[in-house]
C-alpha cells in the first residue's frame, strides 16, 4: 500500500502548451539555414576544406548564398578559426541572389598548415548559422 502511494506521489500533471514549446528541441542547422550539408573535404592536399552543402529552401537559404555573409570554420580541437580565402576574383565560394533548391553550393577554407585531419571535428559558421559537430572527411 506504501508502493502504490508512493508511485501515485510521482505522477506529473500534463504539461501547460507553453511548457512543452520551452522543451522542445532547437531547430538543426539545416532546419533554420534552408540548406543540408552534403560533405566536408580535405582538398588541394589538405591544404583547403570543401564544404558542400544543398539548397532544400531557397527563402530561408537565400542569407548563407549571399556575398556579405561572413562564413568561417572552427576546428574544435583547437579553436583555430579558418577563413575563406580571397582571390582578385573573390571570395572562394559561391553566391548567388537566387539559390536553386536541389542546387549543391560551396564554400572553400583555407586550412594550410593548421593540422586539420580527417575525422576531426569542425563547426561551420555563416552569419547567424551554425553547422556543428561536422567531420572532416
Amino acid at each position: 500500500m506504501i508502493a502504490v502511494i508512493l508511485f501515485a506521489g510521482c505522477a506529473t500533471a500534463p504539461k501547460s502548451p507553453m511548457a512543452a514549446a520551452k522543451e522542445a528541441p532547437a531547430l538543426r542547422g539545416e532546419e533554420r539555414s534552408g540548406v543540408e550539408v552534403v560533405s566536408l573535404r580535405r582538398t588541394l592536399a589538405g591544404r583547403m576544406l570543401d564544404f558542400r552543402f544543398r539548397v532544400v529552401d531557397p527563402e530561408k537559404a537565400a542569407p548563407v548564398l549571399l556575398r556579405s555573409t561572413p562564413a568561417y570554420l572552427v576546428h574544435q580541437a583547437t579553436g583555430a578559426k579558418l577563413e575563406i580565402p580571397e582571390t582578385r576574383v573573390g571570395k572562394m565560394r559561391q553566391n548567388t541572389m537566387k539559390p536553386e533548391k536541389g542546387r549543391t553550393y560551396f564554400m572553400l577554407f583555407n586550412a594550410a598548415g593548421r593540422g586539420v585531419s580527417p575525422g576531426d571535428k569542425v563547426t561551420v559558421v555563416v552569419g547567424e548559422h551554425r553547422f556543428e559537430n561536422l567531420t572532416v572527411q
